[in-house]
């Protein structure tokens, strides 16, 4: 596992632990050593994790281990069947798409993935897609409103791929047809910020009636560090800037941006994935039910960014 400097600590009693039960020969004092051992180490965790920065938030959430839409989807979408392309230039690996079963219903899947290792990162491109990955999101969109389907959305990205190719392709367009397509949906659309929901690339996909994050994930207009090298001249200074973007869960739940926060396991969901998918998909299933009693799904979801940006305004 990947550690982080904050993480440290916990991987020196980690060492311990695993240097005892190797040595345990039925021995029980060691047995005893290994319990107080585990104890300690998990107070440590909920300490360290109770207490994250805005800018250790950041780092968590940007975790190569952390559950990614792939996961989500080979846990909580049964008969998956991914949609490639566009239609118009090429496919974009940085969207995963597709149509399968969740919760005995069938369901449009649309999500950033960010691969795992360096070879597959580039692969994905970091999750960081290109016009046609949103023209697909797009594609999938109409046909989910085609056939009455509802949306789950997973938000996983720096942000949208700011090459000259991406821009000459349109890529502010893909991102506002999405945007429109979202808001003219009729059924029910769920998106959970599952790590890093970076600029107008990361809106594009979350333009739903209930928006759901993890509680280590972030959700900003700009990086840190791009913030640092916009406002304070200096990228060194991406903890200032995380600071004052206000992107944790927390901030985002009081500024009512998102409508809930979701537990992670213990140490963040890389630790235990199991119990990260699982929390997540018992948050979209009660989303669902509750969303599938709202007779007009549209003119909710409209009227809730309607209402949050009229509440803007007037702070």
């Amino acid at each position: 596992m990947v550690v982080l400097d904050f993480e440290k600590p916990v991987f020196e009693l980690d060492a311990k632990i695993k240097e005892l039960k190797n040595l345990n020969t039925g021995d029980l004092g060691i047995m005893e050593d290994v319990k107080r051992l585990e104890g300690k180490r998990k107070k440590l965790l909920r300490r360290i994790y109770n207490e994250l920065t805005p800018w250790q938030k950041v780092q968590v959430a940007r975790h190569q281990e952390r559950p990614q839409t792939s996961d989500y989807i080979s846990a909580l979408v049964s008969d998956f069947v991914p949609l490639a392309g566009d239609r118009h230039f090429g496919e974009d690996l940085a969207i995963t798409a597709g149509v399968g079963r969740f919760m005995d219903m069938t369901v449009a899947v649309i999500g950033h993935e960010k691969g795992k290792d360096t070879e597959d990162r580039i692969k994905h491109n970091f999750g960081m897609p290109h016009p046609e990955g949103y023209r697909k999101a797009y594609r999938v969109m109409e046909l989910a409103d085609r056939f009455s389907l509802p949306i789950l959305t997973f938000v996983d990205t720096a942000g949208a791929y700011p090459g000259v190719g991406a821009e000459e392709r349109g890529q502010a367009e893909a991102i506002g047809r999405c945007l429109e397509r979202s808001l003219l949906f009729k059924g029910p659309i769920v998106a959970t910020i599952i790590g890093e929901g970076g600029s107008g690339g990361a809106v594009a996909l979350a333009v739903a009636n209930r928006i759901l994050m993890l509680e280590h994930s972030i959700y900003s207009v700009i990086s840190p560090e791009g913030c640092a090298s916009i406002l304070y001249r200096n990228p060194e200074k991406a903890v200032e800037a995380a600071e004052a973007l206000k992107l944790t869960a927390r901030d985002l739940m009081h500024f009512r941006v998102i409508d809930e926060v979701i537990e992670e396991s213990l140490g963040g969901g890389h630790r235990d994935p199991a119990y990260t998918i699982k929390s997540v998909g018992e948050r979209i299933r009660a989303a669902l039910v509750e969303l599938l009693s709202i007779k007009d799904l549209k003119t909710h979801r409209n009227e809730k960014f309607i209402n949050f940006c009229r509440n803007y305004t007037q702070q």
